[in-house]
């Protein structure tokens, strides 16, 4: 008789790319081993949340709330979103300059997301702002409820269709102020009282479903496409290739001093309130 299955608990965001990466774990693509994954999809924020608790042993964390959870986690070394000179957004109704965000009200998608850490670094304490489902800013600022917004996920492909302008890309902005690093916006975590064998076969599983939804890219995209809202073929393409890619499969050095740099900025800057430097499994 089989021995009984550890059960693996994914929480990830209901948006193209991470469906993308977790294709081939959701749809049975691939040999699990003794693991058997159960997927719970929620926004980033919610994801956030619940890792305080350590509720689930793998999960889609942004690397700004990876920093109020390295006691229960380590990030694994694959699944990365990298805003590589691009990234999260801030847009609004009317032109505005980076300037005249300063006292107005935005909309943003959570305040441990690493799109807020980006936007705090850069405007201080210098805005209000007000949480909202990240699917609903575009909407909210359409209609004249907020001054401006900050877009994550395929928002940054669609704000135009509603008339809105960008003001700032947070990723651009972050490359030009490092001298040329992405912007580490969201990661996997694991957590570590699985132990260091379970956390490094389960991370080696992780990315081997992100490199079958690479190499069989289509199946992977039919799959994604189910929660790119207002997104094409063509546009779901081109978000995933945004967000799924060599940083996904490995945030190599170049990525690994990106997030140790996020992170030390935000202590530097009183936004997070320890120094802390990652440990990544695999």
């Amino acid at each position: 008789m089989n021995a009984e299955k550890q059960l693996i608990r994914v929480g990830h965001s209901p948006d193209p790319d991470d469906a993308f990466m977790f294709h081939a774990l959701a749809n049975d693509a691939i040999d699990t081993g003794r693991y058997q994954f159960v997927h719970e999809l929620q926004d980033i924020e919610t994801l956030n949340r619940r890792a305080f608790a350590g509720e689930l042993e793998l999960t889609a964390v942004s690397i700004h709330g990876f920093a109020f959870i390295d006691d229960l986690y380590a990030l694994c070394a694959c699944g990365a979103s990298m805003g590589d000179n691009y990234g999260p957004m801030v847009v609004a109704r009317e032109n505005l300059q980076i300037s005249d965000l300063r006292g107005r009200r935005i909309a943003v998608p959570g305040t441990l997301t690493s799109a807020f850490l980006s936007l705090k670094l850069l405007l201080g304490d210098t805005f209000e702002y007000q949480v909202e489902p990240f699917d609903e800013i575009l909407n909210l600022v359409a209609a004249g409820e907020y001054d401006a917004g900050l877009i994550i996920h395929e928002g940054q492909l669609t704000y135009s269709n509603q008339g809105l302008k960008l003001i700032v890309d947070l990723g651009r902005w972050w490359y030009d102020e490092t001298g040329g690093l992405p912007l580490p916006l969201g990661g996997n975590a694991i957590r570590r009282d699985l132990g260091p064998q379970a956390m490094l076969e389960v991370t080696a599983l992780l990315k081997q479903s992100i490199q079958y939804g690479l190499a069989h890219r289509e199946a992977a995209l039919q799959h994604a496409m189910k929660y790119g809202r207002d997104l094409d073929h063509a546009k779901t393409d081109r978000f995933v290739g945004m967000y799924v890619n060599d940083w996904t499969v490995d945030f190599g050095p170049r990525g690994r001093e990106a997030v140790r740099l996020l992170l030390r900025r935000g202590y530097e800057s009183g936004i997070i309130p320890k120094l802390v430097v990652p440990e990544f499994i695999g």
